[in-house]
């Protein structure tokens, strides 16, 4: 085999697999409702028939309500603070960026499972102000609206308040030296250079919403609130299993978040906010003065609210005895925590079934985002507009749609070996919904790296695998490092495609705790919650560093 065509070769049959054969299946499923028979009539049919079921607009409503919603109450939260930590000398500004990440690192399954403790009857919440009652409001719509909002805001906030802090206010300076009040310039000048992250970050927080599933599962399953991602795990899971209904939703799950990418390039189409010339600008933020209190009144309440009521909720659970016991010291225990440790537990299966996939996932992920990025950034090999675009779609893809495509691929007959019904498949999951973070971070390190050296050692002899091995690989092993450090923390507690495709007698971290929730050992599942968040938390505030320093 020619050398200069055996990575590409690897490349192309791991992004074949991990990404092209799940997505080709689901649209082959959508059409073709008799697929699994081997036949291929009635082409269309079950696209008739899911669009004249009353459900569906019902459906089709809520997941655009929670979307809107979501993207709209994000905006309300995220826009003022990201604006006042980007244009003004914050106290402690570096802290309240870490506090501001954890809600994003939290799971939302396990924000929810937090909220619910926290606010339904007899709730912790209501222990200790009686006369407060928000049980009906949680297992509602605003109530999930509300939820996700407090796990999507941080992504508004740090875009917003990076873009404000880029920008700088001197634009907004010069005019007021032409006359605009300070509201005026702010409206006319400084919001508007920030609209290319508002737009990006508000369409990211829709996306995240409406593919959602924790949330809906949690809080919308109990309130007899369907969304479409709900709707597609329904027909996986009731008999007769409708696999051409799950499919066809799945392409209308994918059509909303295309559609809404497409909304965002019209909005930002033409207009040109470069501020950034090339030459030194003296950035300085401005002082609050006597705002200093509000503002960091303000601050504190979010953070009290989004950050410290869900993770004490999960605290005082994990280690309460009874959740009937209440808020008393009597009823502090360590058992639950000494049930997860137990010879012969469920959990320690579980946690070495997520450490050992998430291990795995962040070598595969890691090392074929790495070459995608390297044949398309650095090589710039013919086919490299599909290599990156085929590297990048899973990002656009909801998780219950790569859970459905990887069963209606590896669930046939014809195939002489399959990795259905084994971890083999969510391995295959995993990379596949996680592929996007390795290809970002390399691509933005390979694109500060000039092509001088490159060519230096193909001069001296070296074959492309010599250089991308002993020069490329060294200079953007950091952001390697950190974006496989964050793949192997959201794998470890993945929860749709774990739902979707565990085999009977596996279990991981997510299907563990959310299996306790249903079973009623609610202090065990919380146990566990508090594992996985702390470890998602330490390796991803490690990832950040390294990245940091590799930028700086």
């Amino acid at each position: 085999m020619n050398r200069n065509a055996f990575l590409p070769g690897v490349t192309g049959i791991a992004l074949l697999l991990l990404v092209a054969v799940p997505v080709a299946f689901v649209v082959l499923q959508a059409v073709f409702p008799h697929l699994d028979t081997g036949s291929y009539s009635a082409p269309f049919s079950t696209f008739t028939r899911v669009f004249a079921e009353p459900s569906l607009q019902a459906l089709f409503a809520t997941t655009l309500k929670v979307g809107l919603g979501v993207a709209l109450c994000s905006a309300l939260i995220g826009v003022p603070l990201g604006a006042l930590r980007g244009l003004f000398a914050l106290p402690g500004a570096v802290l309240w960026d870490v506090v501001f990440l954890i809600p994003f690192l939290i799971p939302p399954y396990i924000a929810a499972l937090s909220w619910m403790l926290a606010l339904q009857t007899n709730g912790y919440v209501q222990q200790l102000l009686p006369w407060l009652h928000l049980n009906d409001f949680l297992f509602s719509l605003p109530g999930m609206v509300a939820v996700m909002t407090l796990n999507v805001f941080p992504v508004v906030y740090f875009a917003v308040s990076r873009s404000m802090a880029a920008s700088g206010s001197r634009l907004a300076d010069v005019a007021r030296i032409h006359g605009a009040g300070p509201w005026r310039a702010f409206i006319r000048i400084t919001l508007p250079m920030a609209l290319p992250a508002m737009a990006s970050s508000l369409l990211l927080a829709f996306t995240l919403s409406i593919e959602e599933y924790g949330v809906p599962g949690a809080l919308g399953s109990r309130s007899g609130i369907l969304m479409l991602t709900t709707g597609i795990e329904q027909r996986l899971a009731d008999w007769p299993i409708d696999m051409p209904g799950a499919a066809v939703l799945s392409l209308l799950l994918v059509a909303i978040a295309l559609c809404a990418y497409s909304v965002q390039r019209a909005v930002l189409a033409g207009k040109n906010v470069e501020s950034m010339t090339g030459k030194p600008a003296d950035v300085t933020q401005k002082s609050l003065a006597g705002w200093t209190l509000p503002v960091m009144a303000l601050f504190t309440v979010v953070a009290f609210i989004a950050v410290a009521l869900p993770i004490v909720s999960t605290l005082v659970t994990a280690f309460s005895g009874t959740l009937s016991g209440g808020l008393t010291l009597s009823n502090f225990t360590l058992r639950h925590f000494g049930n997860l440790f137990a010879a012969h537990s469920d959990a320690l299966g579980a946690l070495s079934t997520s450490l050992s996939l998430a291990l795995g996932t962040a070598l595969i992920a890691g090392a074929t985002g790495f070459l995608a990025s390297w044949l398309v950034v650095a090589r710039k090999i013919r086919g490299a507009a599909l290599i990156d675009g085929l590297s990048l779609f899973p990002a656009t893809l909801p998780g219950i749609v790569v859970g459905v495509g990887l069963i209606l691929a590896w669930n046939r007959s014809f195939w002489p070996v399959t990795p259905y019904n084994t971890w083999g498949i969510l391995l295959l999951s995993y990379c596949c919904l996680l592929l996007p973070y390795p290809v970002r971070y390399v691509s933005a390190a390979l694109k500060q790296i000039g092509g001088n050296l490159d060519a230096a050692a193909r001069v001296h002899g070296a074959t492309a695998a010599q250089a991308l091995r002993m020069i490329l690989l060294p200079l953007v092993f950091p952001s390697l490092l950190a974006s496989m450090m964050m793949v192997f923390a959201v794998a470890s507690r993945e929860l749709v495609t774990s739902l979707l495709l565990s085999p009977a007698g596996v279990q991981t971290v997510s299907v563990y705790v959310w299996r306790q929730f249903e079973q009623g050992s609610v202090g065990d599942g919380m146990a566990m919650a508090s594992i996985a968040v702390l470890l998602s938390l330490t390796l991803m505030l490690i990832a950040f560093r390294l990245q940091q320093r590799q930028t700086s």
